[in-house]
């Protein structure tokens, strides 16, 4: 069955007891109106995030290497939507 609507997000979010403006990034996917949210265990300054692309602004060296990480994420949520679509197979299976 295939899914109807897929997202992949990621967002800054403010962990418990913490203050001021670096966040962690999260990854939010959402299958169907279903969510899962991942930490990717990195922090980023608000100040440098572009909230509408949901990746960090800039061209500075470390911008480069989160939005090269966040890239090589995405690749990964991708080639597992695709194996387990592939996976997929309607049951009762057809004699």
């Amino acid at each position: 069955m295939l899914e109807k609507t897929f997202g992949l997000l990621f967002y800054l979010k403010l962990a418990r007891n913490q203050k001021g403006t670096v966040r962690y990034v999260y990854l939010r996917i959402t299958v169907d109106g279903k969510v899962a949210e991942l930490s990717t265990k990195k922090l980023w300054n608000t100040e440098r995030w572009n909230s509408s692309v949901g990746r960090p602004a800039g061209n500075k060296e470390d911008a480069k290497t989160l939005n090269a990480y966040l890239d090589m994420l995405t690749a990964k949520v991708y080639q597992a939507k695709k194996f387990l679509l592939r996976m997929t197979k309607k049951f009762p299976p057809k004699a």
